[in-house]
């Protein structure tokens, strides 16, 4: 925390120096659910952070194995390629696109791939344009992997995108050492994209029933409003032969994904 020595921390959690240290260093194997709420409190950690705290405490023998469907069900790639005025795609764990419709496709089509949110945001030279409020996306990128991270330490895929944008964004690795932690969830968004331009949008995202390790997310646009046009506009762009190899149903955007 900053402004406080482990010592003062350890102090107020009411542990010794030696004891968070090694809880601080993955060294301690069963602290106590009081310990751990004792921590939080001295740590004045919000639930979600304090959540985290707890999830990572979780020997591998107590975390949850079973994520359900890996592939994306075809009845939720029907329902996304249904909602013909609404950008949907789903997420996993480490922000991959996993799938999308024909107008999530359309929306992101500034960027040179559809692929991992992380990346477009951090790599990606057209991230600074299209994500207009930068440094929020930033801090809300990483966060989410902390989040996805505290769920399945032990994640492959999770640490290789770490590992990836740690080698290739300064901005990326100091942000992951902050250690914030943070879901999805319902919120606005100012975005730019190269032809309709701005669009302010809510968003909202929902764990898939019987896959939790997938999101699903759908950006929405206020009805009769500037965006909800751009929207239409690019809809309509999509369906034109020069820009329907970009913006791909959902179902072929999953194919592609495997």
């Amino acid at each position: 925390m900053p402004g406080l020595r482990r010592e003062e921390v350890a102090l107020l959690a009411g542990v010794s120096s030696d004891y968070y240290i090694r809880l601080e260093q993955g060294r301690e194997n069963s602290p106590s659910p009081q310990v751990l709420e004792a921590v939080a409190q001295a740590l004045k950690l919000d639930a979600e952070a304090a959540d985290h705290l707890n999830r990572l405490c979780l020997t591998s023998s107590q975390r949850p194995h079973d994520w359900g469907e890996t592939d994306v069900s075809q009845q939720l790639l029907q329902l996304m390629d249904g909602w013909e005025h609404t950008p949907a795609f789903v997420i996993g764990p480490a922000l991959d696109i996993m799938a999308g419709n024909s107008l999530a496709t359309a929306l992101h089509s500034g960027f040179e791939q559809f692929d991992n949110l992380a990346r477009m945001v951090f790599v990606d030279p057209a991230g600074r344009e299209f994500y207009q409020e930068w440094e929020r996306a930033a801090h809300s990128c990483v966060a989410e992997l902390r989040a996805a991270y505290g769920h399945d330490p032990e994640s492959a895929r999770i640490a290789e995108v770490v590992a990836e944008l740690s080698a290739q964004s300064e901005e990326f690795a100091e942000i992951w050492q902050m250690h914030e932690v943070k879901g999805k969830s319902q919120e606005g968004k100012h975005l730019k994209h190269p032809v309709v331009g701005d669009l302010h949008i809510k968003f909202a995202a929902f764990t898939v029933n019987g896959a939790p390790h997938q999101q699903l997310v759908v950006y929405q646009a206020e009805p009769a409003s500037p965006t909800a046009d751009a929207f239409e506009t690019l809809r309509t762009m999509a369906t034109e032969p020069k820009h329907a190899q970009a913006a791909v149903p959902a179902s072929d955007l999953a194919a592609k994904q495997q």
